[in-house]
């Protein structure tokens, strides 16, 4: 084993509980702007966005 393994900081049980709930706050904030982008986007586009041909 070398000496830079040997020096690894293991995370406690809260942090690790931290880190998972950060990330999944993370991932829902940005699943909540892609949703917020794609609406405003229909908004600003209006329903003929779908009429168009392809």
């Amino acid at each position: 084993m070398s000496e830079h393994e040997q020096e690894r900081i293991k995370p406690t049980q809260a942090q690790l509980k931290a880190r998972r709930s950060r990330s999944i706050a993370l991932a829902l904030a940005l699943a909540a702007f892609v949703v917020i982008v794609y609406l405003g986007s229909i908004m600003k586009l209006g329903p003929a966005l779908f009429d168009r041909p392809m």
